[in-house]
C-alpha cells in the first residue's frame, strides 16, 4: 500500500480518468464517468482540498498536532497479517510486545487465506488474543460471505471478536459493482448481524479512510466497534468525533518474527482499559506490556496509504505528502 499525490496537469488527469474508476471520497468525481462511490458528500468538508481530496476534520494549520507517530501515546499494540506476511514466527512476535492479532480468514464467498489456519493455531500457542477477519467481495450476496466465513473460522470463547474488512475494490476484474450507501449499509447491517447472530460477539467495522467518508460518515453503524486505518494523521483528522476502538497506524512496520513489512494497530485505552476491554470479549486475562514498538518516522515519511487506488494509474502520480 502506498501513498500518492495526483499530477493535475491535463494530460495526467485524462489518463487517470481512462485507467480509475473514481470515488466520491478519494478523487475528484468529475475526474470519470464510473465513480467508485455513489453517495452524498461527507459532512466533514476542507475548505481547500488537499490532493487527495479526502476531507480534514480538524483546520489545516493544526495538521501539525495530529501527526501518525502519536501511535506512541497509546500502550497496546498489535498487528494484522494475512498470506503476504509468510511464514511467522508468533513466539518472537509475542516476545516484541505485540498484545493481539487480527488474522485474514477469508474473501468473497470462497476464498480462503492460504496462511488462516496456521496463523490462528500458531498465534493463540504464543499466548496472543487473535481474531479472524473477512475481506468483503461486493458482488456476492451478503449470506454468502458470512456463510464462507463462518465455515473456516472457528467459534471460540477466547477469539476477538470477528471483523467485517470494508473497503472499495475498482481494480477488481471480477465485480464493478458501485457502491451505493444506502444499499451497502443495508448489505453490511446484514453481514454484521449474522456475524453477530453466529458468534455471540458484536463484530468489529475495519474501515478506509475513503470508505468511511463516502460510507460510513454520519454516525452510520455506530453501535458497532470500529478499527479504522490512518497512515498519516491521527484518526480525529480523517474521522472526527467517530468513537475508534483499533487504529492502523503504519503499513510499513517492521516486527520480529515477521518477514518484511506489516500492518501495526493500537488500541484506543491504556493497559487498564485493554484489560477490561479482552475479558469482557474474551474473558482472556491480558498480558503485561513488554515493550512498545518504536515508530522510527519522520515528519516526511509519513504518508496516507490509499488501499484501494489502483497500481495502472502510477505513471501519472509520484509519491509525496499530501
Amino acid at each position: 500500500m502506498r501513498s500518492y499525490r495526483l499530477i493535475l496537469a491535463a494530460p495526467a488527469a485524462a489518463l487517470l480518468a481512462t485507467a480509475l474508476s473514481g470515488c466520491g471520497g478519494a478523487l475528484d468525481p468529475t475526474a470519470t464517468h464510473r465513480p467508485r462511490f455513489a453517495t452524498s458528500s461527507p459532512p466533514i468538508v476542507n475548505k481547500r482540498k488537499d490532493p487527495s481530496y479526502l476531507a480534514y476534520a480538524v483546520p489545516e494549520s493544526e495538521l501539525h498536532a495530529y501527526p501518525a507517530t502519536r501511535s506512541a501515546e497509546y500502550a497496546v499494540h498489535g498487528v494484522d497479517v494475512s498470506k503476504y506476511q509468510g511464514e511467522i514466527d508468533w513466539q518472537a512476535v509475542k516476545n516484541a510486545g505485540v498484545s493481539f492479532a487480527f488474522i485474514k480468514a477469508t474473501e468473497g464467498g470462497d476464498a480462503l487465506d492460504s496462511k488462516f489456519y496456521r496463523n490462528w493455531a500458531a498465534a493463540k500457542a504464543a499466548g496472543i488474543p487473535r481474531g479472524a477477519y473477512h475481506f468483503v467481495y461486493w458482488c456476492r450476496p451478503p449470506h454468502e460471505e458470512t456463510g464462507f466465513f463462518k465455515s473456516v473460522v472457528p467459534n471460540e470463547p477466547d477469539a476477538l471478536p470477528p471483523v467485517l474488512d470494508v473497503e472499495a475494490t475498482p481494480t477488481s476484474r471480477s465485480c464493478k459493482r458501485t457502491l451505493y450507501r444506502e444499499e451497502v449499509l443495508r448489505d453490511m447491517r446484514a453481514m454484521l448481524e449474522d456475524m453477530e447472530r453466529h458468534y455471540g460477539k458484536k463484530p468489529i467495522i475495519y474501515s478506509s479512510v475513503d470508505f468511511y467518508q463516502a460510507i460510513l460518515h454520519s454516525g452510520a453503524l455506530a453501535e458497532y466497534p470500529i478499527w479504522v486505518r490512518s497512515t498519516k494523521y491521527h484518526p480525529t483528522v480523517r474521522y472526527g468525533d467517530r468513537k475508534w476502538t483499533f487504529w492502523q497506524y503504519r503499513s510499513d512496520g517492521s516486527v520480529p518474527g515477521i518477514t518484511g513489512a506489516v500492518d501495526q494497530n493500537a488500541f484506543h485505552g491504556n493497559h487498564a482499559q485493554w484489560k477490561d476491554w479482552l475479558a469482557s470479549v474474551t474473558g482472556l486475562q491480558a498480558a503485561p506490556v513488554a515493550a512498545r514498538p518504536v515508530d522510527d518516522r519522520a515528519a516526511g515519511r509519513l504518508v496516507e496509504d490509499e488501499p484501494s487506488l489502483p497500481p495502472a494509474v502510477e505513471a501519472i502520480i509520484s509519491s509525496g505528502s499530501n
